[in-house]
Parts: C-alpha cells; structure tokens; sequence
C-alpha cells in the first residue's frame, strides 16, 4: 500500500509544482499587459485573468491539497520519523509558505491589483526551483548528504539563478 500512495504523492507534487512554476509567468504577462495600448491591453489582462483563475483553482490548489492528503498517509504509513524526513517537512513547509504568497499575489491581480514589477516576480518565480531541487535531493540522497555541502548547493543554485534573471533582462533591453 506504502508504494501506492508514494506514487499518488508524487503524481500531485508533479502537479502542484507544474501550477507553481506557471502561475507566476502568468502573473508577469498579466503585470507586462499593463504596458500595452488598449485594446491590447484589455483583451490580454482579461485573458491572463481567466488563465490564472483555471490553473490556480482547477490544478495548483486541488494538488497542493492532495500533496498534503497523501504526504501525510505516506508518513503515517512509513511510521518513523528520520533526521533527512524532519528537513524535508521543513522545505515542505516553506513550500507551503510560498504557496500562499501565491495565493496573495492571484488574489490582487484577480482584482486588478499590480503591487509587483515583472522583475520582481521573475525572481521570487524561482523561489519554488529553490525548494524543488532542496526537497529532491534531501528525499534521493538522505543521509548521505552533508549539511553543509546541501547550503553549498543550494547557495549556488541561488546565485546561478539570479545571474540568469539579471542577464536575461540585460537582454530584453
């Protein structure tokens, strides 16, 4: 039964994860649709409004529940609690942190609401790749991962990525 209810997990993390690396892209077309001439702009607002609203509620909340759903029957179902699972869960949970942060930020924009720049979300975009690659390694390596190679890792995970956002918008101007 374990492996079942593995697999289903991961099937909606696959998911959850696909609506969290969209959803922000959407919310920088919607953002960079401010710049254009009506009616333009208009018709790409309204079409990104309507995209979001079909991938935040018809996908990335449904899998982020069903995540949690299964996450907690595989614990359950795997009865102890190791060092490398504690972190995970920690990750897990500013996965969920970032998720809601999401949701603030789909919330404003379905009110025509534009507190961010393109810029700022392209970076916070890849907050979720930050925790994808945490949470992967920490759940196919375990233990044989040191702490401190893992923040070596991660850190420059971090700097490559923001090297690729200043250098992509070096090349949009």
């Amino acid at each position: 039964m374990y492996f079942y209810v593995k697999a289903i997990h991961i099937i909606f993390v696959v998911t959850w994860f696909a609506g969290m690396f969209y959803i922000p892209r959407l919310f920088i077309y919607n953002t960079e649709a401010n710049e254009k001439p009506e009616p333009a702009r208009s018709i790409l607002r309204e079409q990104f409004t309507i995209m979001s609203r079909r991938l935040w509620l018809g996908i990335t909340w449904p899998s982020a529940v069903l995540t949690l759903v299964f996450g907690t029957w595989m614990g359950v179902l795997y009865g102890s609690l190791p060092q490398w699972l504690v972190f995970k869960i920690g990750f897990v949970v500013l996965l969920y942190a970032y998720h809601f942060t999401l949701q603030a930020i789909y919330a404003q924009q379905q009110r025509r609401i534009f507190k961010y720049t393109s810029q700022q979300l392209r970076i916070w975009n890849e907050i979720a790749t930050i925790l994808l690659v945490a949470i992967v390694m920490l759940v196919s390596v375990k233990q044989s991962m040191s702490l401190v190679w893992g923040l070596v890792g991660i850190s420059m995970l971090i700097i490559l990525l923001l090297s690729a956002i200043r250098i992509y918008k070096m090349l949009r101007k």
